[in-house]
């Protein structure tokens, strides 16, 4: 063989392992990799480790994942968080979404919770703090009174609502979202209605908290707001029940669960009995949502005093102007109650 033929023959093997290399290359970096849909939840301060293990599940060929995870410095550029893997990515564009920190955002929901126990716990299956860090965040007092409130006000911070955060987020971070939150909701026309009302945005709430407990119906809210507010503005006391079972819990527990309340309890020596003093308590009795707000900002229109559960329109109230007409209503629901069986 003369050195021609060689020197083709060679280069031909050279071509030929090269176009293999590159070939490998290719498949490695290129070829679809991942294998379904889902997300995955990388943990503050995780290792490459703990982020091959989430996206495994995910994955036809874990080593070449591996390899341009590790080509391309991912190991060291780690960012936590909630990410969408879509079918059929290759392995760069499965790098590239990690180490980009493009996260998936969460819509944080929670409702009219009446406790920062309750908050925490619903806040903590939603974002990566557990719920002892964030109750910690919460009833921090340092931050309650820099944001303008007290322990007994700041529950009334919180509107229930959806909202868009990312996974990662941290309780000091959700605790502040959630202070511009309150100022963005309590904007001009709002304390505008608050100060016709001759109320504060404070005691808006606690009303707020008060017509949230007293009825589910959102229709029926106006009309029970408007019975409080015209107790309110002829010195009278409120008479909430709502009130008396939130002294109560605090004095039993607030896991007790009261479905009745009794004469006995209306003498409970505390702040929140309406029926013993007069006004608004010293704060809300539960976070209120929107439409109890808006119920309060915006009453309907009547003279009413009076209101009762209705035991023919089961959710509702029956509403009285007169203490005479108040009693009957009150005599045919307690029967009820006692036909029943609710004593307590």
């Amino acid at each position: 063989m003369n050195i021609k033929k060689l020197f083709l023959l060679i280069f031909g093997l050279l071509i030929a392992i090269g176009s293999t290399l590159a070939y490998n290359y290719y498949n490695k970096i290129y070829n679809p990799n991942t294998t379904r849909e889902g997300f995955i939840y990388i943990p503050t301060n995780s290792n490459f480790k703990d982020v091959q293990n989430l996206v495994r599940p995910f994955l036809k060929r874990v080593k070449t994942f591996n390899w341009v995870a590790i080509k391309k410095n991912y190991p060291n550029t780690i960012k936590s968080g909630k990410y969408h893997i879509s079918t059929g990515l290759n392995n760069n564009e499965l790098v590239n979404l990690l180490r980009s920190g493009k996260q998936t955002t969460v819509n944080l929901s929670f409702n009219n919770q009446d406790t920062f126990e309750k908050l925490a716990g619903r806040i903590s299956i939603q974002i990566e703090p557990d719920s002892i860090t964030i109750l910690k965040a919460l009833t921090d007092l340092n931050f309650i009174e820099e944001a303008g409130f007290k322990n007994n006000t700041a529950i009334g911070m919180y509107i229930p609502n959806t909202y868009e955060f990312y996974w990662n987020t941290s309780a000091i971070e959700f605790r502040t979202k959630m202070l511009n939150e309150y100022h963005k909701f309590w904007n001009s026309t709002r304390k505008e209605q608050a100060k016709k009302l001759n109320l504060s945005i404070n005691e808006v709430i606690t009303l707020a908290s008060i017509v949230q407990k007293e009825t589910t119906n959102k229709n029926e809210r106006p009309m029970v707001a408007r019975l409080y507010i015209n107790r309110l503005n002829d010195k009278w006391p409120l008479q909430a029940d709502p009130t008396i079972i939130f002294a109560l819990k605090k004095e039993l527990g607030n896991e007790t669960i009261i479905k009745r309340v009794l004469t006995k309890d209306l003498e409970i020596n505390s702040p929140y009995n309406t029926y013993k003093n007069n006004g608004l308590p010293p704060g809300p009795i539960a976070m209120p949502d929107i439409s109890s707000i808006n119920a309060v900002l915006n009453p309907a229109t009547h003279n009413y005093y009076y209101m009762c559960a209705s035991i023919t329109s089961i959710g509702k109230h029956e509403f009285a102007k007169t203490l005479s007409q108040h009693n009957k209503n009150a005599v045919k629901y307690q029967k009820w109650l006692n036909k029943q069986g609710v004593n307590r």
